[in-house]
């Protein structure tokens, strides 16, 4: 008997071995898969900076050089220029978000006023509405009607509070215990102060995820850019890098060298504030 259960936890331990081994296989792979066009970008950045047709590429460049990065930053005056203003446009929407965002949360969660509900449906409904539906009218109004092309309020303004940033920040902020604000209040503060000295120290983990996927998103916006700006020193890096394409052949070298300096503020960002934007992950996910 005690032979027939060892034979039995043998077959058990080598059932769960091989689930692992297949486990990690299948993760490994798609890691691989999702991890190929960094290692393409990355490679290609140091390929050579001449003209390449899209029937020559390869996964490795025949020659390694740096001068693609040279040639990049030489190939317009403008070249750093962009860099500077997606770093511009991203920072002033970024600081927008989580000031307005969290503010209109705030109020959505803590504060009782008329018509609190039909607004935050209204917010909800913004939300469903997909991203493209809105670029005409919006662009009717910012380039039409206010004369704004080719300007940072134009790259800014639309994207200076989102619904869904004010939906995340309303969901966080009602788990913050009213009895709280109750007792500021009765110590003399009012909304704006409580809000400030209780509600934002204790809510750096969900403004800080608030700040990394606004500043993703920001930073990689293609659509938008390109409709509002024609000249070439407003363009952000998504737009300039477009510059790199020709009708027969490509920049590739310079254009990857560039997809690799636009990717360093991000890669900073993120792993400055990848100890709260982990821990937002988890918001929510533990009760108690």
């Amino acid at each position: 008997m005690a032979s027939g259960l060892y034979s039995q936890h043998l077959h058990n331990k080598k059932i769960r071995y091989t689930r692992d081994v297949i486990i990690t296989v299948v993760l490994v792979f798609f890691a691989l898969i999702s991890l190929f066009p960094i290692f393409y970008m990355l490679t290609w950045s140091f390929g050579p900076d001449i003209e390449t047709a899209s029937t020559s590429y390869s996964i490795f460049p025949r020659t390694w050089t740096l001068d693609s990065y040279k040639a990049f930053i030489e190939y317009s005056d403008n070249s750093m220029r962009w860099l500077f203003n997606s770093l511009v446009v991203a920072v002033c929407v970024v600081a927008g978000n989580v000031v307005f965002a969290s503010m209109a949360g705030y109020a959505f969660a803590k504060i009782q006023f008329k018509g609190r509900r039909f607004l935050f449906f209204m917010v909800l409904v913004a939300m469903m509405i997909p991203y493209q539906v809105t670029q005409v009218p919006l662009y009717i109004l910012i380039v039409r009607e206010f004369q704004m092309s080719n300007t940072y309020a134009a790259l800014i303004l639309p994207g200076i509070a989102t619904s869904y940033n004010i939906f995340l920040a309303k969901q966080f902020f009602t788990g913050i215990p009213t009895a709280l604000l109750e007792s500021a209040k009765i110590e003399g503060c009012g909304h704006l102060k409580a809000f400030r000295l209780i509600v934002l120290p204790l809510s750096k983990t969900i403004l800080a995820v608030m700040a990394i996927n606004t500043f993703l998103g920001s930073w990689n916006n293609f659509f938008w850019p390109f409709l509002v700006t024609s000249k070439e020193h407003m363009y952000t890096i998504q737009v300039g890098l477009k510059t790199f394409k020709f009708a027969n052949g490509t920049l590739l070298s310079p254009m990857m060298a560039g997809a690799c300096l636009s990717a360093v503020p991000m890669f900073i960002l993120f792993f400055a504030l990848q100890k709260y934007f982990l821990e937002g992950v988890t918001v929510g996910a533990v009760k108690g």
